[in-house]
C-alpha cells in the first residue's frame, strides 16, 4: 500500500512529489499520458508573475507571491533554466490608468515587491518598440521567464532518483473509498493508498467526481500562441502585457527562456480535450500584440500552439481536503497564475498531511535536492574541448538550429524517467526547438532514442502515444520497388 498516490504529473504534481521526496513516505505518480509535463505544463506562456493581479486574501494571491519567492533557488538547485526580466502592464488612456493603479493597490496588499508606475519616458526607454499611444505602465521587477517543463521533469527526476514513483500510461479509471484508505482502478492494475491528492488539471472535475465530489466542473479555456524565432529577439526586453480584462492577463510579447519571442494567448471556451489553432484566432492574437508592439513580426513564427486552461468559473483555487471524502485532497482549477503557484501548493499540501497521524515524515536520507544538466552551446570554447575528450558523443551535433549535441539527447535518454518520444527529448534538451522544427534532427532524434532504449523506430510517436511517425516502410527492400 501507497502512502499517498499523485494523479497527474503536471507542474503541480511534480511539485508535490518533489516536496513529498524529502521524506520517508511512499508515494506514487500516477500519469495518464507517456510522459509528465505534457497537458497545461507544455503549452503556456512560461511567466513567472510578480502577484498584483490576484485579488488579495484568495489562494492565487498567497501562492503566487510565495511561489515567485521559491522559484529562483529551486531554478538554480535544479540546474532549469529562469531569469528575472520584470512585466509591463500597459495602459492606453485614463480608464486604463485607472485600472493600472487598482493593480498597484492589489500587489502592495499581496505582498509584491517593487512595484511602480511608470510614465512615458520611462516606459519607452525600457521598451523602445512600445506603442507610441501607450501612456503609462505598471512595472513589476519580479517577474520572470522559465523553462515549465523542464522545471516539472527536473522535480520528477531527482524525486524518483530519492525514492519516489512515478507511473506513465497509468490512466485512473475508478476510486474507491475503504475505511482508511482508497483504491484506485487504473489502466496499469489496482493500487492502494492511505491519501489522494487530484492534480489531473483539465480532467481535476472527473476524478473528483469518482468519490462522489461533484462540487466543481471543468470547463477548458483555450489559448492560442505564435512562437518567434530568434531573429526577433530584443524586439522587448520585458514581458508586456496589455491591461487585464474579464478574459484573463490578455494578449503578452514576451521573450522566452530559450531566446524567442512568444505573442499571446487569446481566450476562448472549447470543448474538453480540444486546443486547435484557427485562422481567426491567431488574426486576434496578432492584433492584440501589434496594439502593444506595432513593429511585431508574426511572420518570423516558428510555431502555432493553442494551450488549455483549466477553469472552473471561480475566482480562486481549489486547493486542500474534500469536505466530503477524508484523505481526499485537491489541487484543482489551476489556471494562472498556477506555474508560479506550484511550489508554494506542494509546501501548504504537505503541511496539511504532516497533520495526519497516520504518515510519519522522517527525513530521506536519500533525499536528491540538485541535479546538473550540460547544455553544450553555453559552455566556453575549453569547457566543449575537455568535453568532447571526456565524451565524443558531445563532439557531433544532432540539432543544428540550437546546437544540441548527440551527448546531451543521450543523457536525457539515461537519466531517470526516459523520454519515449521526439517531443519529450524535446523538453529536455531542446532538440526541435528551433527553426526547422526538428525537420532535420527528428529522425536522427528518433534512432537515438531507439538504440538507447531498445525501441523499434516505428513504435516511437511524435509525442503523445498514438501520435506515430511511421506508418510502414514505402519500398520493398528485396525488389527495390514501391
Amino acid at each position: 500500500m501507497e502512502d499517498i498516490v499523485i494523479i497527474g504529473g503536471g507542474i503541480c504534481g511534480c511539485s508535490l512529489l518533489y516536496e513529498l521526496s524529502r521524506y520517508k513516505t511512499k508515494v506514487l505518480l500516477l500519469e495518464k499520458e507517456n510522459d509528465i509535463a505534457i497537458g497545461s505544463t507544455k503549452a503556456n506562456t512560461a511567466i513567472v508573475h510578480a502577484g498584483y493581479d490576484p485579488e488579495p486574501n484568495t489562494k492565487m494571491a498567497k501562492y503566487n507571491v510565495l511561489g515567485n519567492a521559491l522559484i529562483q533557488k529551486m531554478c538554480v538547485d535544479l540546474d532549469v533554466l529562469f531569469k528575472r526580466i520584470g512585466s509591463l502592464v500597459v495602459g492606453f488612456d485614463e480608464t486604463d490608468r485607472k485600472t493600472i493603479e487598482k493593480l498597484l493597490e492589489k500587489g502592495i496588499a499581496n505582498g509584491v515587491k517593487g512595484l511602480r508606475i511608470i510614465e512615458r519616458d520611462e516606459m519607452f526607454e525600457m521598451e523602445p518598440n512600445l506603442s507610441r499611444e501607450a501612456l503609462c505602465a505598471l512595472y513589476a521587477p519580479s517577474a520572470g521567464i522559465i523553462s515549465p517543463w523542464e522545471l516539472a521533469i527536473a522535480q520528477a527526476e531527482c524525486a524518483v532518483k530519492g525514492g519516489a514513483k512515478v507511473q506513465l500510461n497509468a490512466e485512473v479509471k475508478s476510486i474507491k473509498k475503504e475505511k482508511d484508505y482508497f483504491i484506485l482502478e487504473t489502466s496499469n492494475g489496482e493500487i492502494e493508498s492511505k491519501y489522494v491528492i487530484n492534480a489531473a488539471g483539465t480532467s481535476s472535475d472527473l476524478v473528483s467526481q469518482m468519490i462522489e465530489d461533484k462540487f466543481f466542473e471543468i470547463h477548458s479555456k483555450s489559448g492560442e500562441y505564435f512562437l518567434l524565432d530568434t531573429t526577433e529577439s530584443g524586439i522587448v526586453n520585458t514581458t508586456v502585457f496589455p491591461c487585464p480584462s474579464a478574459l484573463g492577463k490578455g494578449i503578452l510579447v514576451s521573450p522566452t527562456i530559450h531566446g524567442n519571442v512568444i505573442v499571446g494567448p487569446d481566450s476562448k471556451s472549447v470543448e474538453r480535450g480540444h486546443n486547435e489553432c484557427t485562422a481567426a484566432g491567431l488574426a486576434g492574437v496578432k492584433k492584440g500584440a501589434m496594439r502593444l508592439i506595432p513593429n511585431v513580426n508574426v511572420r518570423a513564427s516558428i510555431r502555432n500552439f493553442a494551450g488549455i486552461r483549466a477553469d472552473a468559473g471561480l475566482e480562486d483555487f481549489i486547493v486542500g481536503e474534500s469536505d466530503k471524502v477524508s484523505g481526499f485532497f485537491n489541487i484543482a482549477a489551476i489556471k494562472s497564475p498556477g506555474l508560479t503557484s506550484a511550489p508554494a501548493i506542494a509546501k501548504d499540501i504537505v503541511s496539511a498531511l504532516k497533520k495526519k497521524k497516520d504518515l510519519k515524515f522522517e527525513a530521506n536520507p536519500k533525499f536528491v535536492s540538485k541535479r546538473k544538466v550540460v547544455r553544450f552551446k553555453h559552455l566556453e570554447a575549453k569547457e566543449k574541448e575537455t568535453l568532447i575528450k571526456k565524451n565524443p558523443l558531445y563532439g557531433t551535433i544532432i540539432c543544428r538550429c540550437q546546437t544540441i549535441t548527440e551527448g546531451e539527447i543521450v543523457d536525457a535518454l539515461r537519466r531517470p524517467l526516459p523520454p519515449h518520444s521526439l517531443d519529450a527529448v524535446k523538453r529536455r534538451c531542446s532538440s526541435g526547438m528551433g527553426r526547422c522544427q526538428g525537420g532535420f534532427c527528428g529522425p536522427r532524434v528518433q534512432a537515438l532514442i531507439s538504440r538507447e532504449l531498445q525501441i523499434k523506430e516505428n513504435d516511437i510517436p511524435l509525442d503523445r502515444a498514438d501520435m506515430y511517425i511511421i506508418t510502414g516502410k514505402t519500398k520493398n527492400e528485396k525488389e527495390g520497388s514501391l
